[in-house]
């Protein structure tokens, strides 16, 4: 059963949250980090990327990064952009996309929830990742972005979650120029506290949505502090890792698309002829192909879109991951046909979020002669089967919407 603690959080005042609060430190290019950060100091990439104010040729893992990082988020505190809350609490999220709400509690994981599967995965992590993130921890002292799980949540759960926030005004109320809302309220009541801590300690599993290195760098900088304090108690602040835990219905996935970069020397003619023997073929003259159902993808090759349907005894007979769509893709057309072989490693392929149009990706694969899949998403039920099973789904499988920001709550590890 699953532990999930109040906490102290360190988070804006509250009316620096709109400055303060910054997407996620993966889905934010160098680039991109240093046109934000040199437009507003107060933006939480200073910390999560803290390179843009660094030597423009500094290498992304060299030390003063981190040092830099440690530093800028100190800095917040010591100017009160950022301020440590007394007491423990725990914190509701609720972000609201196109009009569709979803609603989290934040708090923080324990450790050996995730060492012994109460959390559960269902991506493969990179160690030069891992390291980044491990090393951004550990210096800072601080866990500086939520990882984002999901579970189901007992009804009891939701109705005090709803009530607190019929009861209570939020803390932080804010649109970011991304047009998602983003609302927080503190929930500091001792008996409330009491009770959310009870019904997560009924809740059998958790699943990681998004946020796997995060995670899996918080459990490694726990584990080195405890060999550091071979003492520990399991109840300091370094046993456990900043969440968010949404109810699994309420949240949004979009389709993780495909790029590839070339053809592998086959003419546009051969390789759409080659779809022909896994996959029912239509052209779409002068239309976007977007599939609205699963085992169905859009494929753009030399300016026209092809509907695809994938034929049911290429994957009647396979588990739930070789049932997903990204699977079927990989296992029938990236790596036979393209000679993609690992998607994780291969620079020929790229992934595009489901926030971009198929125009943009129309784009990408003519800027090199290649061609893009539109892909339909995976679903909350298919991660979750698989992650219960103990099996990993490929990489890129899915793009949630709307992306957590960091800076709105930091846990600090002493």
């Amino acid at each position: 059963m699953a532990l999930f603690q109040a906490f102290r959080a360190v988070r804006p005042a509250p009316e620096r949250a709109a400055q303060v609060a910054a997407l996620p430190y993966d889905v934010v290019s160098r680039e991109e980090a240093r046109e934000i950060g040199e437009k507003n100091p107060e933006s939480f990439l200073h910390v999560d990327r803290a390179e843009m104010d660094l030597d423009p040729a500094a290498d992304l893992y060299d030390p003063k990064v981190y040092e830099k990082a440690k530093e800028n988020l100190d800095r917040f505190q010591d100017e009160g952009i950022l301020i440590q809350d007394k007491k423990p609490n725990y914190y509701l999220y609720e972000l609201i996309r196109k009009g569709k709400s979803q609603t989290g509690i934040v708090g923080v994981s324990s450790i050996d929830d995730y060492i012994s599967g109460v959390i559960k995965k269902h991506e493969l992590t990179r160690e030069e990742k891992e390291q980044d993130r491990i090393h951004h921890v550990d210096v800072c002292d601080a866990n500086t972005g939520p990882i984002f799980l999901a579970c189901r949540y007992p009804e009891e759960l939701l109705a005090l979650m709803e009530n607190w926030k019929t009861e209570h005004a939020p803390v932080y109320d804010f649109t970011s120029e991304d047009e998602i809302t983003h609302r927080v309220w503190v929930v500091d009541e001792e008996a409330k506290l009491q009770k959310i801590r009870e019904l997560f300690g009924e809740i059998p599993s958790i699943y990681i949505a998004d946020g796997h290195h995060r995670a899996a760098s918080a459990v490694k900088v726990g584990l080195k502090r405890r060999a550091e304090h071979p003492d520990y108690t399991g109840k300091e602040e370094f046993n456990f890792f900043l969440s968010v835990v949404f109810p699994f219905d309420q949240l949004t996935i979009l389709p993780y698309h495909r790029i590839v970069k070339d053809l592998k020397g086959m003419t546009p003619k051969a390789f759409i002829g080659s779809m022909k023997f896994n996959f029912e073929l239509m052209a779409m003259p002068g239309f976007p192909c977007k599939p609205v159902e699963k085992h169905c993808f859009g494929l753009y090759v030399d300016g026209e879109w092809f509907h695809l349907k994938a034929y049911p005894d290429i994957y009647a007979e396979k588990d739930n991951v070789g049932q997903l769509d990204v699977s079927i893709l990989q296992d029938k057309v990236l790596g036979p046909v393209l000679g993609i072989r690992d998607p994780r490693t291969d620079e020929r392929i790229r992934f595009m979020g489901g926030n971009h149009r198929l125009k943009d990706l129309a784009a990408a694969a003519d800027e090199t002669g290649g061609a893009a899949f539109a892909m339909y998403p995976t679903s909350m039920e298919e991660l979750m089967s698989i992650a219960d099973e103990g099996k990993l789904m490929p990489p890129k499988s899915t793009w949630f919407e709307p992306k957590l920001r960091s800076g709105l709550f930091i846990h600090k590890l002493s």
